[in-house]
């Protein structure tokens, strides 16, 4: 693996633009298929726009996310099936896990960053980071080169864009609609995370702390407590009341977090109220901008505790330009950490780190593929199970709310927003690949999900699943002098059939509601992107 700095053109057979690990891992299967076939490595070329020198993987690893989101399956399909706890995850998802360590949820960045090294040095992958996008050069309708601000021309015949904002996709001109412009809502947009780690605060201690809380705010007489509640809520009783009911169970207990073998889950509000108190700030997102969330929190070696918990509200434009920033955080959202670190210590922490870059959970999608997946149809099932090339499980999670969505469907006659039931779907790639550019792939939140597919279309684990789909499929257009967009989902399976890499097919189709989604995705005004 080396690095390349060059004035003059270099020809590769692909480049994947952006080092998150679904285009990573889609680099290293297109590699791996092709050699399996000739015998040889292709030239491959990864580029992103972090520095390599801070890791390489990403959101995952120089975001830091480390609690991995995996796929949700109902019990009762697992047990027919006798399928393990997030089911049957494509072959090279598997093989990244188990080269990173992770055992179940936790992913430590490190690891994470050697692994993909790894995978990448053994296919003969280069690597340049630090880039920006100048211009890029057609073919007629295929890409073929990409200019960079410094000065450097790289050449290629199959493209992998594994960015948040498609932004190669954009490059060559592929149109994006931005933010929840699907909804007819462009400048609304799920929050962005600044993740971050605390060392001293042992799990105990952060169960002493939540238990104190609640006790305290539950209970009407402690005023001070009290008072923490009308904080967060805006000094609306209502909502103050509202937050003190949720604190229990329907049984009346307490919602005390939840300890995994190397997950954490918060069921409460309990530590976010407090926080708010020490900021002085309401608990809603638009109002105050930041709020503490009810976190996702990994436990990773030497006692770190990872929390994805502190969210930034985020504009449509704003996704778009953080994202073209290469995730760096902005100054105010620093400003804002200084608190966090404050209080955290206040409960035991001694260090409390930000990761290096953001992680934007989405900032529009493209039009123009060859077949845009919908939220109606993942819980229809997803692609036939006769050309599927694994499956998937996770509920239509929209963190933070899609702003505008409730107001926009009660003007349609429309009361409720929400789908509660997961879908459970049937993965393919023709999502991924682009009818306009028909040698380029965009392997992302960005693909082109409809309405509220991104939702459970945006995570890691899904989109490697497509990921290891278009690697194969890049390497048989190679071989075979063929656009990638006219590779089919039968071509893939046929291969993971041959080469033994099919993951177990058990998608479940949910007509009643996907029916209910498809009408609200429908009246919203979707507008067709295909």
């Amino acid at each position: 693996m080396t690095s390349t700095t060059l004035s003059t053109p270099r020809s590769y057979d692909i480049i994947g633009f952006g080092d998150e690990v679904p285009g990573v891992l889609a680099l290293v299967s297109a590699a791996r298929e092709y050699r399996r076939r000739t015998g040889k490595n292709p030239k491959t070329l990864l580029m992103f726009k972090g520095n390599s020198l801070d890791g390489i993987g990403g959101h995952l690893v120089r975001g830091k996310l480390a609690y991995l989101d995996r796929s949700s399956i109902p019990i009762d399909i697992r047990q027919s099936l006798s399928l393990p706890t997030f089911g049957d995850p494509c072959a090279i998802y598997q093989e990244f896990l188990q080269r990173a360590g992770v055992s179940q949820i936790a992913l430590d960045s490190s690891k994470a960053d050697a692994a993909l090294r790894f995978m990448l040095s053994d296919v003969g992958a280069d690597i340049i980071s630090r880039v920006e996008i100048k211009s890029v050069t057609k073919s007629g309708a295929k890409l073929a080169g990409i200019h960079l601000t410094r000065g450097e021309t790289y050449l290629a015949k199959q493209f992998i864009d594994s960015t948040v904002n498609a932004e190669l996709a954009q490059a060559a001109g592929v149109k994006k609609l931005r933010g929840f412009e699907t909804f007819g809502l462009p400048e609304s947009e799920l929050p962005v995370t600044l993740v971050f780690e605390t060392e001293g605060l042992s799990i105990q201690q952060l169960k002493d702390a939540e238990l104190a809380y609640l006790k305290r705010l539950v209970n009407p007489n402690d005023s001070e407590a009290q008072r923490f509640l009308m904080i967060a809520a805006g000094s609306n009783a209502k909502l103050a009341e509202q937050f003190r009911k949720d604190l229990l169970t329907s049984s009346g207990h307490l919602k005390t977090l939840y300890v995994g073998q190397d997950h954490i889950d918060v069921y409460s509000r309990a530590l976010s109220i407090a926080y708010h108190a020490f900021r002085g700030k309401r608990l809603y997102l638009k109002d105050s901008g930041a709020i503490l969330d009810q976190g996702n929190i990994a436990i990773l070696p030497n006692g770190k505790l990872s929390w994805n918990a502190l969210l930034f509200f985020t504009t449509g434009s704003q996704a778009e330009a953080l994202a073209k920033g290469a995730a760096k955080p902005t100054p105010p959202m620093l400003e804002e950490f200084k608190f966090i670190e404050r209080w955290f210590k206040s409960l035991g922490a001694t260090a409390v780190k930000p990761a290096l870059e953001l992680y934007i959970r989405h900032a529009g999608n493209i039009s123009d593929t060859v077949e845009p997946l919908s939220g109606a149809t993942m819980l229809e099932g997803g692609v036939s199970a006769s050309e599927a090339l694994g499956t998937f499980g996770y509920h239509l999670d929209v963190r933070g709310g899609i702003e505008g969505l409730g107001l926009k469907a009660r003007e349609k006659g429309i009361t409720s927003i929400t789908f509660h039931t997961p879908p459970l779907f049937n993965i393919g790639i023709q999502h991924a690949l682009v009818r306009s550019v028909p040698n380029l792939a965009v392997i992302s939140p960005a693909s082109g999900f409809d309405g509220y597919a991104c939702a459970a279309g945006r995570i890691v684990e899904f989109n490697v699943g497509v990921g290891q789909g278009v690697g194969i499929a890049a390497a048989i257009a190679l071989l075979h002098n063929r656009n990638l967009a006219t590779i089919s989902n039968l071509e893939v399976r046929q291969v993971l059939t041959q080469t033994n890499q099919l993951s177990r097919i058990y998608g479940k189709g949910q007509y009643v509601e996907a029916t209910r989604l498809a009408k609200f995705e429908s009246s919203l005004g979707t507008p067709a992107i295909a």
